[in-house]
């Protein structure tokens, strides 16, 4: 029996938010360019995307370019722009035939204006699907995120459009670049490393985290469907006792 037998369908997270850590290192440990791990990070995308579609994940968010990735060195930049761009060009057809939506949250102003241009395109093509919404979090971080909202919070109240006791939790929720999108369910975080590195921080206040030694490239589809089953397996609270939510 395979583990995505193993899984609950009933229970299924509706949001998973993942870390893609790991694509140079597993690069830089086979003599390789980092870049070749970026290459194969894709193909990592593209299988765990097919099994969260699959299993009924209804928004998959990967963190595929933070604002502090554009301090790296040129060349990699340039490089992982041209990659990210030529990889859902490809990648757009299977993600039609499969219904699966894209989507993108982040400082998208900031990018280049041939991959801004070629992955809105891409968005508008698949605008019709209804299934998975697959989510890149691209030239994002969640500090910036929030000055943004805070930002946008500010003028609106300065200009009489908001009253102070409007600001609430549901307000600023509806002024981040994630608005309509349910918080995630489960925060996977690959590579390691055991941070959150600026990601949804205010949506993951109640997410289950989830972290894996393995690089991303190395990250299948089982080891997806193990990190599902050991969220299915815990006790999602949100403050209350454990009596109190077994009650419902």
């Amino acid at each position: 029996m395979s583990l995505k037998e193993h899984i609950d369908n009933t229970r299924v997270p509706r949001h998973v938010a993942v870390i893609m850590d790991g694509n140079g290192r597993w690069a830089k440990s086979r003599g390789l360019e980092r870049t070749e791990g970026h290459v194969k990070g894709v193909e990592t995308v593209r299988k765990i995307t097919e099994i969260a579609s699959q299993i009924g994940v209804g928004y998959l968010t990967l963190y595929t370019f933070s604002t502090e990735n554009w301090n790296r060195p040129k060349e990699e930049v340039d490089a992982l722009m041209n990659l990210i761009v030529v990889a859902i060009e490809r990648e757009t057809p299977d993600l039609i035939k499969n219904n699966v939506r894209l989507t993108m949250i982040g400082d998208i102003e900031r990018m280049p204006d041939f991959a801004r241009q070629r992955l809105t395109r891409c968005m508008n093509d698949t605008a019709h699907c209804t299934g998975l919404t697959l989510v890149l979090a691209l030239s994002y971080s969640s500090k910036w995120e929030i000055l943004e909202a805070v930002r946008k919070i500010a003028a609106e109240a300065q200009a009489g459009e908001l009253k102070i006791s409007d600001i609430n939790d549901t307000c600023i929720d509806n002024h981040l670049s994630t608005r309509g999108i349910p918080d995630p369910d489960l925060l996977i975080r690959t590579g390691g490393d055991l941070r959150i590195s600026n990601f949804l921080l205010w949506q993951i206040a109640y997410s289950e985290l989830y972290f894996s030694h393995k690089f991303w490239p190395d990250f299948s589809q089982d080891d997806f469907c193990e990190a599902i089953i050991e969220f299915q397996n815990r006790e999602r609270r949100f403050g209350k006792t454990s009596e109190q939510v077994s009650k419902h």
